[in-house]
């Protein structure tokens, strides 16, 4: 079928909470399940297709908990058919096996494939070896579910087109460009462009830039023709200095910006259509 009708659609993905934003960063983000599913909803209802999901224990540690995976699904998914992104990575230093669970048992439509391994915030190491991505990609494949290539930098794109030869991915694939991560690549016009650049034909893609850089970043995109994403997993500030209250900024400020261009926010279905997504019901 022709995807003229789909040409003129920007997916919005909403990135609630992360794994490096903290309450003492600021008092707004959402930690629990039932926190994270009523900002995801909200942000349904403001225009966001796709909702990046990481969770979080009662403490505020990052984690790949299953049991918090699977009461922020339920919760989003009675209210909306928001399209569900998991996480698989959840932090740093997290076992493998709990790292591949969550979208084994849960079944949501997309789920994260970072594409290699970095030096973290110049802290530590961000472990995604090749024999993890290996099982990683086969495991979704096994469980139609869609790998999400997170892109720190251009060297994890080509590790990610080594897995398509492999067949280990499947093209058309789906690219999120990270930018501004600290040991991955900067945050720039310049940097977005050359990633675009490396891109095969037919592969849909996304871009946000961190901190300061997400509106720049965001503009670039549509400019590019990508889809984005926006949320307090990557900034916290509305403007210079100003907390936002809710992601829910964040989306209407992204839905100005694609207004701008003469663009529309697609509808979780139309992203489902956009991405070659199954429909969420085909996988329960």
């Amino acid at each position: 079928m022709s995807m003229d009708h789909l040409r003129n659609k920007v997916i919005l993905t909403v990135a609630t909470t992360g794994a490096v934003t903290r309450r003492e960063d600021t008092p707004y983000l959402a930690q629990s399940p039932q926190e994270i599913a009523d900002e995801v909803f909200k942000c349904y209802q403001a225009g966001a297709a796709i909702a990046h999901i990481h969770v979080r224990e009662n403490d505020g540690t990052p984690s790949m908990n299953i049991e918090k995976f699977r009461e922020t699904v339920a919760l989003i998914r009675e209210r909306c058919d928001i399209v569900i992104n998991l996480t698989s990575s959840g932090g740093i230093g997290l076992n493998e096996d709990d790292r591949i669970r969550p979208f084994v048992e849960l079944l949501p439509e997309l789920a994260t494939f970072d594409a290699g391994t970095m030096n973290w915030r110049h802290e530590t190491v961000f472990d995604n070896n090749p024999k993890f991505l290996e099982r990683l990609g086969s495991e979704m494949l096994k469980v139609n579910v869609k790998p999400e290539i997170e892109v720190f930098d251009a060297g994890m794109l080509y590790n990610a087109l080594y897995y398509v030869k492999k067949g280990i991915l499947k093209e058309p694939l789906h690219v999120q460009f990270v930018l501004g991560a600290p040991g991955g690549i900067a945050a720039t016009v310049e940097n977005l462009v050359f990633l675009k650049g490396l891109l095969p034909e037919n592969t849909t893609w996304s871009a946000f830039g961190v901190g300061r850089m997400s509106v720049p970043i965001m503009m670039t995109t549509l400019a590019l023709g990508g889809h984005l994403r926006v949320g307090m997993e990557d900034n916290i500030f509305i403007q210079k200095g100003v907390l936002a209250k809710s992601n829910v900024e964040f989306v209407e400020q992204a839905k100005r910006l694609v207004k701008e261009v003469g663009k529309e926010l697609a509808t979780p279905e139309e992203a489902r259509e956009i991405l070659s997504l199954k429909s969420v019901m085909q996988n329960n």
